[in-house]
């Protein structure tokens, strides 16, 4: 489970809404769809939660993770499409 971190309770989402821990994808989350993608990463960049909590709730590895912040910094949502990777790689 996910622990609350003291630095911040809420931060500004990708779509600009406020997101918090629960509104987070569920750990057993079997599609990620770019919004979800999205999230996470500003979860982390918001500090709600560490790259490395994200990583063990979702398991991801860490060069997964770090490919969907290069993705997200360079290209945006849409960078984080699966069915387009090629375009933005």
């Amino acid at each position: 489970m996910l622990t609350q971190n003291a630095k911040s309770a809420a931060v500004i989402g990708p779509d600009g809404k406020t997101l918090t821990l629960q509104d987070l994808p569920p750990a057993n989350i079997k599609r990620w769809v770019t919004r979800r993608k999205a999230e996470v990463v500003a979860a982390v960049r918001g500090e709600l939660l560490t790259k490395e909590e994200a990583c063990t709730y979702y398991s991801l590895s860490s060069e997964e993770y770090e490919g969907w912040e290069r993705l997200y910094d360079r290209f945006g949502v849409k960078g984080l499409r699966t069915t387009r990777l090629q375009n933005y790689r």
